[in-house]
């Protein structure tokens, strides 16, 4: 891994820092080929400070560490991805990112879904809602609904009309998503489980 630490002629190069688990960007800081060299060595990652010229090591002071995961070099060579497992925020302000968010893993669109999910059920308005009104119902009617959802993905699977089996796969899984709030939990809590079984 070849790094082009004089394309800019400052010897420094932007190093993005990911969390590593939750995919979400920290911060920004830069690199010289000394902080790398460090990062590398100590497994915590080390930056070059612009405002006080020299390397600086996150969390030297405050004991919020970035613990080296991995790193990887963009397609141009004078750009680092860090990814990391931080210890405490990251932000000299306290806050997990640079960007004032919150350092949660996120599922994307599904994610999203969970959020429509919940604001229609403090909604309550079951006369507009489905959601809402299904939640009204109860859980066992949440319940009784996964389970006709997932009934229905079997018998798609045996047939062989793919865009069927996909609607009812997308209907097993809005369902499900509906059953977890109702039980207090979200996506993120059986994807902890699943992970305590990788190997």
């Amino acid at each position: 891994m070849e790094i082009d630490f004089n394309k800019n002629n400052d010897g420094l190069v932007p190093a993005i820092i990911q969390d590593a688990t939750t995919k979400q960007v920290l911060m920004l800081g830069y690199m010289n080929a000394e902080a790398f060299s460090k990062t590398k060595e100590t497994k915590k990652v080390t930056f070059f400070s612009r405002t006080k010229k020299r390397l600086w090591t996150k969390g030297e002071e405050s004991g919020n560490f970035l613990n080296l995961v991995d790193y990887k070099l963009d397609c141009d060579n004078d750009t680092l991805l860090i990814q990391v497992k931080p210890v405490g925020p990251t932000c000299h302000k306290g806050t997990d990112t640079c960007w004032d968010e919150e350092n949660k893993e996120s599922f994307g669109f599904i994610s999203k879904l969970e959020s429509t999910i919940e604001s229609r059920v403090k909604a309550g308005d079951s006369e507009k809602s489905y959601v809402a009104s299904l939640f009204a119902s109860g859980i066992n009617k949440v319940a009784q609904k996964v389970g006709e959802e997932a009934v229905e993905v079997v018998i798609e699977a045996m047939d062989n009309n793919d865009d069927l089996f996909l609607s009812e796969s997308a209907d097993l899984l809005f369902h499900f998503l509906m059953l977890l709030q109702a039980k207090g939990y979200k996506l993120e809590d059986v994807v902890s489980v699943l992970k305590t079984r990788e190997k």
